[in-house]
C-alpha cells in the first residue's frame, strides 16, 4: 500500500499536535454551551474521535454521509445525502467536523441544508484546507492544515476505498490513481 505514497506531507506527531490545539480553541469558543459535532463520512471520522476527546465540554455527536466524488478524483459538484442526521439540530450548535475541504462545494451545500433546519449556529472544523482547489465561498471556521492541490489520503482520506488507515497524511503518487 505505502508503495504509491509519493511523501508524508503531515507526519502522526504534527496532526496529534494539532488535534489537542483544535480541540483547546473550540473548547474555549463554546465554553458554556452545548454542542453537536457533525462528523461526515467517512473520512472525518479519525479526525472526529481524536478531536471530541480535546474538547473539553459537554457535546454530542451525529454523523451524516454525502457524496461529490464517487470513484473519481475530482468533485463532481452534484451532491447527495447517503445518511441523514439520526436528531433534530433546531436550536443546537452545530460544529461540521469534515476531513478536507476542497472546492467547497460540498460544504456550501451542506451549510445551506442545515441552517435551514434552525440550529443555534454552524460553524465548521477541518483537518486539511486546499483552498486553491476553491468553487464556492465557504470558509472553515477551524483549520488543522493548509495543504497545496496535491491528491492526499491517510488519516481517513481515501482513494477509492483505500489508505484511510495510514497514521500520516501523504501524497498519493500520480500513477496510483491513473491505473485505478
Amino acid at each position: 500500500m505505502e508503495e504509491y505514497i509519493d511523501r508524508v506531507l503531515i507526519s502522526k506527531e504534527e496532526l496529534g499536535k494539532r488535534v489537542v490545539e483544535l480541540g483547546a480553541e473550540i473548547t474555549r469558543d463554546y465554553e458554556g454551551k452545548k454542542i453537536l459535532v457533525l462528523g461526515i463520512l467517512k473520512g472525518a471520522v479519525p479526525f472526529m474521535a481524536d478531536l471530541i476527546r480535546e474538547i473539553k465540554l459537554p457535546l454530542a455527536y451525529d454523523f451524516m454521509a454525502l457524496s461529490s466524488y464517487g470513484v473519481s478524483t475530482q468533485s463532481s459538484g452534484v451532491v447527495r445525502i447517503l445518511k441523514d442526521l439520526e436528531r433534530s439540530v433546531e436550536d443546537v450548535h452545530i460544529l461540521i467536523a469534515e476531513d478536507i475541504v476542497d472546492t467547497g462545494l460540498t460544504l456550501k451545500y451542506l451549510k445551506e441544508n442545515l441552517r435551514a433546519r434552525n440550529p443555534l449556529s454552524v460553524k465548521v472544523v477541518t483537518l486539511l484546507d486546499k483552498a486553491a482547489r476553491r468553487k464556492a465561498d465557504v470558509t472553515p471556521d477551524y483549520n488543522g492544515f493548509s495543504i497545496p492541490d496535491e491528491f492526499v489520503v491517510g488519516y481517513g482520506l481515501d482513494f477509492n476505498e483505500e489508505y484511510r488507515n495510514l497514521p500520516y497524511i501523504g501524497v498519493l503518487k500520480q500513477e496510483a490513481y491513473e491505473i485505478n
